[in-house]
């Protein structure tokens, strides 16, 4: 059994809905409503549904973004580290090895910035698109509400 609010009265008046009977046998006027409501408030939850899962999917997909490009910057970080290690023990001498750590720090620092720099890009793409699917999704239920108005 479903406990249905009628909105047709100030949302004072419940029917129960028993899977034996229809939902108000002695008014079957508001049954009609009911029902009507029923069906319309199916219609905007598949749209609040449809819309949550699409943000979902984009969050996903941006966080995936995310992930491809600091994997990609780890993994060229520690081939680097890899390449460090060969270097030191590879260099004869001691400024040799000075040397080598020095522009290996220097490198690591200018590529840090760089993935910086990346992000922030990213972050802001990732923006844009959410404003965007927000202004859809706003401009959507603006057009249903006036179809309708209009209806």
């Amino acid at each position: 059994m479903i406990l249905i609010k009628d909105t047709t009265t100030n949302g004072v008046n419940v029917a129960l809905w028993d899977s034996e009977r229809s939902i108000d046998d002695a008014h079957p006027a508001r049954t009609i409503l009911i029902r009507h409501t029923i069906v319309a408030d199916c219609g905007k939850c598949q749209k609040l549904f449809l819309a949550a899962a699409s943000l979902q999917v984009h969050a996903f997909k941006a966080m995936m973004r995310y992930n491809v490009e600091t994997l990609a910057f780890l993994k060229h970080r520690s081939e680097q580290d890899v390449k460090l290690a060969d270097d030191l023990i590879t260099g004869p001498e001691f400024n040799d090895a000075f040397d080598i750590f020095a522009a290996f720090l220097q490198n690591a620092t200018s590529q840090y910035v760089s993935e910086a720099g990346k992000v922030a890009t990213l972050t802001c793409r990732v923006a844009s698109e959410t404003a965007k699917r927000v202004r859809d999704e706003a401009r959507t239920a603006i057009e249903d509400a006036a179809a309708k108005t209009v209806a």
